[in-house]
């Protein structure tokens, strides 16, 4: 029977839904005649409503019965897991159609956290996605990530600061566990190691560390000796700080015009990654070898290995267990910019 209708699942996170594009976009490609629906939570429907390549896509209602209920209209003939958790079970067991299910490695990443025996795969968790379409010859293209801004959220460069208006390098200070994001003291040292205008991106919930930076580095009151004293240092960390100014597509807009990323392990690093940007990408308390650094694009990874307690989560904490968070304290900022 030719299948004609997909269901793709996966309820969040930003860089989680980002790393399903390629599954969507093959799937489409390489079975045109099929349509490709796709399930997520209502937070994240800008992530899906422009993507070319979906149908379809429905969002989770609190309810899950009233959830079931729609889809059981659709009539599908195939689900593809790429969330594997209780809610999506449920929602396979009562539609009752053929499913394929993304293997999380649970088991291995328990190890590997708690044992530090490393019994993880050296592959992308994108190439591990794709493995649920294995059974359909649905294969991987070349063409990595994608993303989609509308013409409505592109920003021009004029509404930036003139002086970040010819050249600037992205900042995503944020990250949803405060184990994944440097300590501000850090982020200033890495802003001054950068040594460029900065476009600071995130959340309103990072707007006071923007602001933290941002005085750090504004001259407000200065003797013209100081300024000529900078000026011989080559000091040009100018900083924008743009967090909690724009939508998601917006901040994406900007990513998509650096010269430069940096970024923590968070969902704007694989929105970078689908640009082809060129990414630093720092990590603390979770490893690149969990498998989700940025994929099929040029990147260099800054973390401290040092250390024998890290990763202490698979996901994140909201502080140290231990206290002393060497990953990120002690982490070396290894790079150069042309």
């Amino acid at each position: 029977m030719a299948i004609k209708k997909i269901l793709i699942i996966r309820f969040s996170s930003i860089g989680d839904i980002v790393l399903t594009t390629p599954v969507i976009r093959n799937l489409k490609t390489q079975l045109p005649e099929a349509e490709i629906h796709y399930l997520t939570k209502v937070s994240f429907e800008l992530l899906v409503q422009n993507n070319p390549y979906i149908d379809k896509y429905h969002l989770l209602n609190e309810s899950l019965n009233d959830t079931v209920k729609d889809l059981k209209a659709e009539k599908f003939d195939l689900i593809i897991d790429l969330h594997k958790n209780i809610r999506s079970a449920v929602i396979k067991k009562r539609l009752n159609v053929k499913s394929y299910s993304f293997d999380k490695l649970n088991t291995e990443k328990w190890l590997k956290v708690n044992l530090k025996i490393d019994k993880l795969p050296n592959r992308h968790i994108v190439d591990r996605y794709m493995d649920t379409v294995k059974a359909l010859d649905v294969k991987m293209d070349t063409l990595g990530l994608d993303y989609f801004i509308p013409d409505s959220d592109q920003v021009p460069l004029e509404w930036l600061p003139k002086s970040h208006q010819e050249e600037y390098v992205a900042y995503a200070i944020g990250a949803q566990h405060a184990t994944k994001r440097l300590p501000v003291k850090r982020m200033i040292e890495l802003c001054d190691k950068i040594n460029k205008p900065i476009v600071l991106l995130g959340g309103k919930e990072d707007i006071s560390t923007g602001e933290e930076i941002k005085k750090f580095f504004t001259k407000s009151i200065v003797s013209t000796p100081l300024e000529e004293a900078l000026l011989e240092m080559n000091k040009k960390a100018i900083i924008y700080n743009a967090c909690g100014k724009y939508n998601l597509n917006q901040s994406a807009s900007l990513l998509k015009q650096a010269k430069y990323v940096f970024t923590h392990d968070t969902g704007l690093m694989h929105i970078a990654a689908a640009f082809k940007k060129e990414i630093f990408c720092i990590w603390g308390n979770t490893i690149p070898s969990f498998g989700m650094y940025p994929y099929r694009t040029k990147f260099t990874i800054l973390e401290n290995n040092k250390i024998d307690c890290r990763p202490c989560s698979k996901i994140g904490y909201q502080k140290c267990p231990k206290g002393h968070f060497k990953c990120m304290n002690d982490i070396i900022f290894d790079f150069y910019l042309p």
